[in-house]
């Protein structure tokens, strides 16, 4: 079974589970519009390819913690697209939650959506008491103060913000989240894994501003040019296109080598490189500069 299919199977099992019978029948549909949109599932699948390099001796917390840290993400997205920050009418080529559902109810499948993953995590981790206090502490970090999601949200909301920090709360702290996440289900110290989360996050952030200058609306699947219009920190405005595309390539580069030696090595720095071409298509890139060849980089990128 590949990663991705196990991400997608343990989220179904998982979401039925925590929604249970009777609640809210249109709550539910916004939280499972909010899930069940075609998104990478790429922090799930980090999170349990660390656990199987790991041993993976408990896949259902490894599934749950997965699943929590998955549902924590696609919380933040109802949120951010919501008036009260980007005001996008479309997330995944499809209408955003408030969009198709009302902004009320947005804002309750955002909040449930929450409130489900510690209830995910919690739940599984009754099996395992000795390994769920540092999962459910690791997922805090990730999205509350001082550098989780909460934090990278709120920095948008400054009159001022360095690029670096807002980056790494913003997107890097779930992505370590997930990979020490992977570790500790399997009772592993998460150090060694926590600097392939923050390279690849940082390098996520990175690759989503230069596709908000590069890629229109269709390839996108939401609204382009967002970072311009809300003033937000930006590589691609901070360090031009070619300096960011040049940054995301070295963070590419560090995930891969800081990947510790284990048996999984090679699966995940395949992992890192797919997710890296189908962040930032070097077709894309050279299609937006032929067509802008004032901004042209100085150099011709490589494929990864």
């Amino acid at each position: 079974m590949s990663l991705l299919t196990r991400a997608e199977q343990a989220l179904n099992t998982h979401f039925d589970q925590a929604a249970g019978v009777g609640a809210p029948s249109r709550l539910v549909a916004a939280m499972r519009h909010a899930v069940f949109s075609g998104g990478a599932r790429i922090r799930p699948q980090l999170c349990m390819a660390v656990a199987t390099a790991c041993g993976d001796d408990a896949p259902q917390l490894t599934n749950a913690a997965a699943v929590a840290l998955e549902l924590m993400h696609c919380a933040s997205l109802v949120h951010d697209d919501m008036p009260a920050f980007d005001n996008a009418d479309t997330r995944r080529g499809r209408p955003t939650v408030h969009k198709a559902f009302s902004e009320p109810l947005a804002l309750l499948a955002g909040d449930g959506l929450i409130v489900m993953a510690y209830r995910v995590l919690l739940q599984a981790g009754a099996q395992r008491p000795d390994r769920l206090i540092a999962l459910m502490d690791n997922m805090t970090t990730g999205v509350g103060l001082p550098n989780g999601i909460v934090a990278g949200q709120a920095w948008e909301c400054e009159t001022s913000a360095d690029l670096g920090q807002y980056q790494r709360a913003k997107t890097g702290a779930l992505f370590v989240s997930a990979t020490c996440a992977g570790a500790l289900s399997c009772g592993y110290e998460p150090e060694p894994w926590a600097p392939l989360g923050a390279f690849l996050g940082e390098a996520y952030q990175v690759a989503d501003d230069i596709r908000d200058v590069i890629a229109d609306a269709a390839t996108l699947g939401k609204p382009a040019g967002q970072d311009v219009l809300h003033a937000r920190p930006s590589s691609a405005q901070a360090l031009g296109l070619d300096g960011a595309i040049a940054h995301f390539d070295h963070l590419i580069a560090q995930a891969a080598s800081s990947i510790p030696a284990c048996s999984c090595r090679d699966m995940l720095r395949q992992l890192v490189q797919l997710e890296a071409e189908r962040l930032v298509p070097k077709a894309l890139c050279d299609g937006y500069f032929k067509t802008h060849p004032a901004v042209a980089p100085a150099r011709i990128r490589a494929p990864h």
